[in-house]
């Protein structure tokens, strides 16, 4: 499979027993296959699998118009629902993917967002 972003390979990159992504060997983007991202994103220590350079993720983070690497269907650029600040790109049938960092950040809710989160959000 090659990178959605830059073309590079990916190579699989394993957390425990079961549970295999796709991370780029040129960027380090993460490819993780449905429901993968939601899981180990409650894992302990889930986030050495984004071992990316952050810098080099946010160059990355402006590139949102990219193919699934599953299909070859354009995935859809989303901002994360509790963190409004990360975008992400989806493939509705086979995953999500993060650009370097990112994954880290969707992990790790700050405080600051968790009160935001906590308070009403106007309606209007």
């Amino acid at each position: 499979m090659l990178c959605p972003k830059c073309n590079g390979v990916m190579e699989e990159a394993t957390y425990g027993r079961n549970m295999t992504i796709d991370r780029c060997t040129q960027c380090k983007g993460i490819w993780c296959d449905t429901g993968e991202a939601e899981v180990l994103k409650g894992k302990w220590m889930s986030d050495f699998l984004d071992s990316g350079n952050v810098k080099t993720g946010k160059v990355h983070n402006k590139i949102t118009d990219i193919n699934c690497p599953r299909c070859g269907v354009e995935m859809t650029h989303v901002k994360d629902m509790e963190q409004r600040h990360i975008g992400y790109e989806v493939c509705e049938e086979h995953g999500m993917y993060f650009d370097a960092g990112e994954f880290t950040d969707y992990k790790y809710e700050t405080v600051i967002e968790k009160i935001v989160n906590f308070l009403p959000r106007n309606r209007s």
